[in-house]
């Protein structure tokens, strides 16, 4: 790389790249922001849904909305900011077209793909980088300050790349990690595992909760009803970020809990008032219970229970 590499011999500054985004949605836009703020220039942006349009509008006012394929063919860094399942037609569609230049820094979001689906281009004389963001975005003003918190899963074809991707990373306030190309399906089942199921878990919770507080409460209490952010995610909310926090600074000696204990007569219990709720609901604890009880070498007796022997 010559004008376009991050830095210089002379100056140890980063290099300013004109930059293009495909698309901007929530994690494009704000992966947009970040590189402005370390001096790139975010020249465009393709946005379709009225809700990426907005974004774009909002968070990225100075670039101009335009049709992807002169995004590509004017960026120096393009990123492709797309869902899973759309980044590998894409990327064909654009080698296709022709539009992207050699020497341009391709950068894709995708935590499932490494820098194998970007073959097409790469073979054009792209250089191809995979850049994940380990965070949910949620389309709103916070998604930009967390990335300073975040950890962004890298991979590249060579040591150069890498070099570039940590550089890249570092100037948007995040933490590079190096994730293989051959591990990178199991880094994302670990991310997808114990994030979105997490969600599972807390939603199942507050469900119950919400029938275990139904009925009067104490004078001047909220009244539990289906919103968020009500009585029974309060009474939650100090338990589940303690029990993250314990289990993120210390392990599995962060179980407590009559599974742990290999209390089978409780966990009998709690299914039976599951059940009577949702069975769904309950087939969810009893799995986790299990898997828990595994992992602790729980009594037999709790195991079996956990079963259905």
């Amino acid at each position: 790389m010559t004008s376009r590499s991050l830095t210089s011999d002379n100056d140890p500054a980063p290099a300013r790249l004109t930059v293009g985004i495909v698309s901007a949605g929530r994690v494009g836009s704000a992966l947009g922001v970040a590189l402005e703020r370390a001096g790139h220039v975010v020249f465009g942006v393709s946005a379709i849904s009225d809700a990426s349009v907005h974004r774009a509008r909002t968070r990225l006012p100075d670039s101009e909305i335009l049709p992807i394929e002169e995004v590509a063919a004017r960026s120096e860094l393009l990123l492709l900011a797309v869902p899973d399942t759309e980044l590998a037609g894409l990327v064909r569609g654009l080698a296709s077209a022709g539009v992207v230049r050699p020497g341009t820094i391709v950068v894709h979001t995708s935590g499932a793909n490494g820098v194998t689906v970007l073959a097409p281009l790469v073979e054009k004389g792209a250089l191809g980088l995979a850049i994940h963001p380990a965070m949910t975005f949620t389309g709103h003003d916070e998604d930009v300050s967390r990335l300073a918190n975040a950890c962004f899963g890298i991979t590249a074809a060579d040591e150069v790349g890498y070099a570039i991707a940590q550089s890249l990373v570092i100037e948007m306030g995040g933490e590079p990690v190096r994730v293989s190309e051959e591990h990178r399906t199991l880094y994302h089942a670990a991310l997808a595992h114990g994030s979105n199921h997490l969600v599972t878990v807390i939603v199942d919770a507050v469900a119950a909760l919400r029938v275990a507080l139904s009925g009067p409460g104490l004078l001047g209490q909220q009244t539990v009803d289906e919103q968020p952010n009500g009585l029974a995610e309060r009474l939650l909310a100090p338990l589940a970020s303690a029990a993250l926090d314990n289990a993120l600074r210390r392990g599995q000696s962060a179980l407590t809990g009559p599974v742990a204990r290999g209390d089978a007569d409780a966990v009998a219990a709690h299914l039976e008032a599951l059940e009577a709720v949702d069975p769904k609901l309950a087939a969810g604890y009893r799995a986790l219970s299990l898997r828990t009880a595994e992992r602790v070498n729980s009594h037999p007796n709790l195991i079996d229970l956990l079963e259905g022997k």
